[in-house]
């Protein structure tokens, strides 16, 4: 079943690229790792069960990660409300609703298709937003669903997954047993993590390449199908300045998981992190909105939802 959000061809030729050139990184790494670890059954044991867990399991290990759980309608009807009339005007599944119980304002979606997707906002957003901002973020949110995207993203940060869990033990295993290991086995663990580390930077670029493109394919559907992108717009403004003044130490667990979440967890002075951002600059959304805006000839007011 085709959803009423708008397609982008965009989004889509960056999808089939990134997952092409991840593939070939892919193949690549493990025939590296079979080289230097000479044990094929091994490699390919391990490497097929991360990447059946994370692709059949994402949903549930996504909602672990960032302290979320479904909800019944009876604990948070007006939530299941909008995410009802959203689906509907979607014409897509309606998807599993979750909250996660922390107070940093934020949303993400997850879920290997739309008929097993969940849809999570943070206690703190909830807090925060107006019903028409919290309309709108949802939308972006059902977006990344309808497109399909969040699956991608989740096929997609696999192999950069399972470069730094063996970076981690080989890494460990040098440290603990370096006194029982020989020269030649010392190389070949340094070997490997080389070409973990390489492995791991290459997927590091090409994921940030591709989510932050979605961000903008995800804002543009959401305001396109609400028709209201002043809305969202306010939303973006009200959850951006109030993650900047979340104390650092309080982000850094978020941090990992900032390619799911509707904005970065990201302080107020991000520095050099910004070049390699999960999503782009709260100027370029701002702007995109305004275009749109003014397409649909709505006048977008940052911090203000009509």
């Amino acid at each position: 079943m085709r959803s009423r959000f708008r397609g982008d061809r965009g989004l889509t030729v960056r999808m089939t690229v990134t997952l092409f050139l991840l593939g070939l990184l892919y193949v690549a790494f493990v025939a590296a790792l079979i080289v230097l670890l000479k044990s094929w059954v091994l490699v390919i044991v391990v490497a097929a069960g991360v990447l059946g867990a994370q692709y059949w399991f994402s949903d549930r290990i996504a909602l672990f990660a960032m302290r979320g759980r479904v909800v019944e309608r009876e604990e948070y009807p007006e939530l299941h409300a909008v995410v009802d009339r959203l689906s509907a005007l979607a014409d897509m599944p309606r998807p599993s609703v979750a909250v996660s119980e922390i107070d940093m304002p934020n949303a993400f979606a997850t879920g290997r298709d739309p008929n097993h997707a969940v849809v999570c906002v943070t206690t703190g957003l909830l807090r925060r937003l107006e019903p028409a901002e919290l309309e709108g973020v949802l939308a972006h949110e059902l977006s990344h669903v309808a497109h399909k995207d969040v699956a991608v993203i989740t096929v997609a940060s696999f192999l950069g997954v399972i470069a730094g869990l063996v970076v981690r033990f080989a890494f460990y295993s040098q440290v603990f047993g370096g006194g029982r290991r020989d020269q030649n086995t010392a190389v070949v663990f340094a070997a490997v993590m080389g070409v973990s580390a390489a492995v791991y930077a290459l997927s590091f670029l090409l994921i940030r390449a591709l989510s932050r493109y979605r961000e903008l394919a995800a804002d543009r559907a959401a305001a396109l199908l609400t028709g209201r992108p002043s809305a969202l717009a306010s939303a973006l403004t009200k959850v951006t300045g109030d993650i900047a003044r979340i104390p650092s130490k309080d982000l850094r667990t978020a941090q990992a998981f900032n390619a799911f979440y509707f904005t970065p967890a990201l302080g107020s002075e991000p520095g050099v992190a910004r070049l390699f951002s999960t999503h782009p600059s709260l100027e370029q959304r701002l702007e995109q909105l305004g275009r749109i805006s003014a397409e649909l000839g709505e006048a977008v007011v940052p911090g203000k939802a009509d």
